[in-house]
């Protein structure tokens, strides 16, 4: 029996978090665990996002709301909640559930065969799995961003991006204490990191469908192309000194 933490970083998901939080509900129950709970990390919403998740945990145990200091970023919002949790495996995942919840049977089963400390779900090992594809432009923007991404951290993973991760608790702890990047680059930093701990990690094809309103918008797109460099800059400081 083991225990399970599901992570959700949520700004102004009023809408979309009803049928997620029905979603992963009925996952959870379906399974043996010994523990399970859902985190929502709200990251300074302005709609009734807060309100809505504070209302199902009060009805539901395994529900929990963390809020943020304001709006923070989806990098802060995935380190607080990965920092809180309590199972001794953690998944972070979208909002939108565009990977399907029950795709963490599969990084669950290849973690454990492999004694992996961290699995990573990807778009790009199987884009037969990608469902609803997101727009020609978007698609080639995430494809040069992992082609930077592989040359510039030396890094072996097709996608860096894919909202959907596992990991061991004590992994999640030694990582997410050390990351800094609150921004939609802090993936590249969590794999970094997770490198230069020598934490083994794999990533497994999954299912995966484009929901629209994605809230990456062009400009933050476009910084996570300049958190590459930040990441660079400050392991040359020495910020990540083990």
């Amino acid at each position: 029996m083991i225990s399970i933490s599901i992570v959700i970083p949520a700004y102004n998901e009023e809408q979309r978090l009803p049928s997620t939080l029905d979603a992963i509900t009925a996952y959870l129950q379906s399974r043996q665990w010994s523990f399970s709970e859902i985190v929502v990390v709200d990251d300074g919403s302005r709609d009734g996002t807060a309100a809505l998740v504070g209302q199902r945990a009060a009805l539901q145990g395994s529900i929990r709301l963390l809020r943020n200091p304001g709006n923070r970023g989806k990098g802060f919002s995935v380190r607080h909640g990965m920092l809180e949790a309590k199972g001794e495996w953690r998944l972070f995942s979208d909002a939108d559930l565009s990977t399907p919840i029950e795709e963490l049977d599969k990084l669950l089963a290849e973690a454990e065969r492999t004694g992996a400390a961290l699995a990573i779900g990807s778009r790009a090992l199987d884009r037969g799995l990608v469902t609803r594809h997101q727009s020609p432009l978007r698609e080639f923007a995430g494809r040069t961003f992992n082609l930077l991404m592989r040359l510039s951290m030396r890094l072996p993973y097709r996608d860096s991006q894919c909202g959907f991760k596992l990991f061991r608790a004590h992994a999640a702890r030694e990582i997410f204490r050390r990351a800094r990047l609150d921004g939609f680059g802090f993936d590249v930093e969590v794999l970094f990191l997770a490198r230069k701990l020598r934490l083994p990690a794999v990533e497994l094809p999954v299912r995966w469908h484009n929901v629209e309103g994605t809230k990456v918008t062009l400009g933050r797109g476009l910084n996570a192309f300049f958190d590459l460099a930040r990441i660079r800059w400050q392991q040359a400081k020495g910020y990540y000194r083990l």
